[in-house]
């Protein structure tokens, strides 16, 4: 073969395909040198060149651009790929790595161990307590079961389902979320209303306030909280007309289920509607016969439908309690915005904040009173339970209305008794401990807009931006 300025034995021609292979890996800036020096070499070799001046234009060795163009020409694209090297001698047989990937395909229960599944330590010292091997890497294991795809240390939760009509109940739900029942499309004044319980919703008060997020520093939320029991939040979704109903109750239950109904019920156009289909699971709440006979004898217009078993993701209600885990209940004082609001809860409780006849918009609620009627001290406990359940039902928008109207309600404050911050859900504890502690020490009182927010500080700043928002969405309200 020539070595020179010679011609090459070896004459290269490309096929479009190949051409548009090489071409993006000749130019990539990421890819390794060596793939581009190939790639580059066979596109320099079809254009013509001679293999010293490859080798120039590269800056590599003229053997380097002879044994790729060799390559190239007797094994195609393929060619210029690595060849497996042999490489050190394996220091464990075949039979070893095998008998180790068996073992990680068991449940540790079978062999007496007490871990609920493998990691990789507790697997590398089950081999050496069953004498399998004599010592062994996690490394070395790690490599042995990617190399199958083997990953003891991960689980993924399954069901099957069981309920003999599965196929037949789902297909009746999905038909009504689609508007059609029987093959027929349902009529104007036919609703379909998914129906669901979120049990254990805890209400917290932060004992520090929580701080925003900055730069290179993220949103930090007290460790410290003064729990005020669970609450149990119901909710009902009108598929088809986007309105949400919800309410908050101590339990769940056939009452607190009742009253749900209820609220829907009494109101327009259920009241008056020729059929209202409520999608429901099978919980302890309406199971069964009993209920469809409870439920339909109290309403007249009510068709109760039920999921399959171990189907309630079928529920479309269960979308919306994802989302407010995500945006409002994670973590419990995160600040909700208006973005959020399909995660904003609702509640017949938040229909008792008046709203204004000319914008809708509900007015920002007056201070009940300053930090001098509560402190943070030993012989003043806090009222956690009542403050607690205030401040999350205080989060909940009046009923019924579609999303479009729960945006501007969101970003009005929610909570006006003394000590708290309102719509971040946590005490003002640093406020009042520094207006108390002023007034031990100097015997003043705290004056203008300090004492009408309860405190110095953060408290004061996060009412007057509140105010400004809640004065901009008014005017917004109006146009």
């Amino acid at each position: 073969m020539a070595r020179g300025g010679g011609r090459s034995p070896f004459q290269t021609t490309l096929r479009a395909s190949e051409r548009r292979a090489l071409k993006p890996s000749a130019r990539r800036q990421a890819a390794p040198f060596r793939e581009v020096v190939r790639a580059r070499t066979v596109l320099d070799a079809a254009a013509g060149l001679s293999n010293a001046l490859i080798a120039r234009r590269l800056q590599v060795a003229p053997n380097t651009v002879v044994k790729w163009r060799k390559r190239f020409c007797t094994e195609g694209y393929a060619g210029l790929r690595d060849r497996k090297r042999p490489g050190r001698p394996r220091a464990f047989p075949a039979a070893v790595m095998a008998c180790a990937k068996a073992v990680a395909c068991e449940l540790p229960a079978t062999r007496g161990v007490p871990p609920g599944r493998w990691s990789l330590a507790e697997l590398r010292l089950e081999l050496l307590a069953s004498g399998l091997v004599g010592e062994v890497s996690v490394a070395t294991l790690r490599r042995w079961l990617v190399e199958d795809a083997i990953r003891p240390w991960q689980h993924r939760s399954w069901t099957s389902p069981r309920d003999p009509g599965f196929a037949a109940k789902a297909g009746v739900v999905l038909d009504l979320y689609q508007r059609r029942l029987d093959g027929e499309p349902l009529g104007a004044g036919e609703y379909v209303i998914p129906a669901d319980e979120k049990p254990s919703v805890q209400a917290r008060c932060r004992c520090h306030p929580t701080l925003p997020p900055g730069v290179a520093r993220v949103l930090r939320v007290g460790h410290e909280d003064d729990r005020g029991g669970a609450l149990a939040y119901l909710a009902a979704w009108d598929v088809g007309h986007a309105r949400l109903f919800g309410r908050c109750e101590p339990t769940t239950g056939i009452e607190p289920f009742g009253r749900l109904v209820e609220q829907v019920m009494t109101t327009g156009p259920y009241a008056s509607a020729e059929r209202v289909f409520w999608v429901v699971d099978n919980g302890s709440s309406h199971r069964g016969q009993a209920s469809v006979d409870r439920l339909q004898d109290a309403w007249r217009n009510l068709r109760l439908v039920h999921l399959p078993i171990h189907a309630s993701w079928l529920n479309q209600v269960e979308i919306y309690f994802s989302v407010i885990q995500r945006n409002v209940l994670s973590p419990t004082t995160s600040v909700t915005s208006s973005r959020s609001s399909a995660a904003s809860l609702a509640s017949s409780d938040a229909t008792s904040r008046p709203r204004s006849p000319s914008t809708g918009a509900t007015p920002d609620p007056t201070s009940t009173g300053s930090s001098s009627d509560w402190t943070n001290t030993s012989s003043s406990p806090r009222p956690h339970d009542d403050h607690a359940r205030t401040c999350i039902r205080q989060y909940l928008v009046s009923p019924g209305e579609p999303l479009a109207v729960l945006v501007p309600a969101l970003a009005e404050p929610v909570c006006n008794l003394p000590g708290c911050t309102g719509r971040r859900r946590t005490w003002d504890v640093r406020g009042a401990e520094v207006a108390a502690r002023r007034r031990r020490v100097t015997g003043s009182r705290p004056s203008g807009a300090a004492e009408q927010e309860g405190g110095y500080g953060h408290h004061r700043l996060d009412r007057s931006r509140v105010d400004r928002r809640g004065h901009r969405q008014s005017n917004l309200a109006g146009r």
